[in-house]
């Protein structure tokens, strides 16, 4: 798979388009870390009601979904002791969806689509764009990861 899946959507032609121009220009993309603290304000706004304040996947819409939300803090024990960056930023962007929500991810729709890109560290080590509200996301998610 590669580090940069567009799946032909407007955000990720953007996406592609942002990570070909830092090569065609000699220099690789900034990587940005993320904030961790506006990633847990973005989750308490957008993920509490089906991931739940603890983010165990006990939100209070879990009984109303058809596929039951996953305990995103337990991805890292999930994925062999890798925090897997690149499924996270897509599945929060929607270039990787999910059927249960019947649209990408979230629904909230073109919040988390805006046209300034950031790079982030894949756990491959390769660089992915997304935009700053998911590496803000990614951030937190991975700090909240059980031990």
């Amino acid at each position: 798979m590669s580090a940069v899946s567009t799946r032909g959507t407007r955000a990720g032609r953007r996406r592609l388009t942002g990570v070909v121009a830092c090569l065609a220009l000699g220099a690789g993309p900034v990587l940005a870390e993320g904030d961790a603290g506006a990633g847990a304000a973005l989750y308490a706004q957008h993920c509490v009601s089906c991931h739940g304040t603890r983010a165990d996947g006990q939100g209070p819409m879990r009984e109303v979904l058809l596929v039951q939300p996953s305990d995103l803090t337990t991805l890292t024990a999930r994925h062999g002791g890798t925090f897997p960056v690149l499924r996270v930023a897509e599945r929060i962007d929607g270039r990787d969806p999910l059927v249960a929500h019947g649209s990408g991810m979230p629904v909230y729709g073109d919040f988390f689509d805006t046209t300034e890109q950031v790079a982030v560290r894949t756990e491959a080590g390769q660089p992915v764009m997304v935009t700053p509200p998911v590496a803000d996301l990614v951030a937190f998610l991975r700090s909240i990861q059980a031990e």
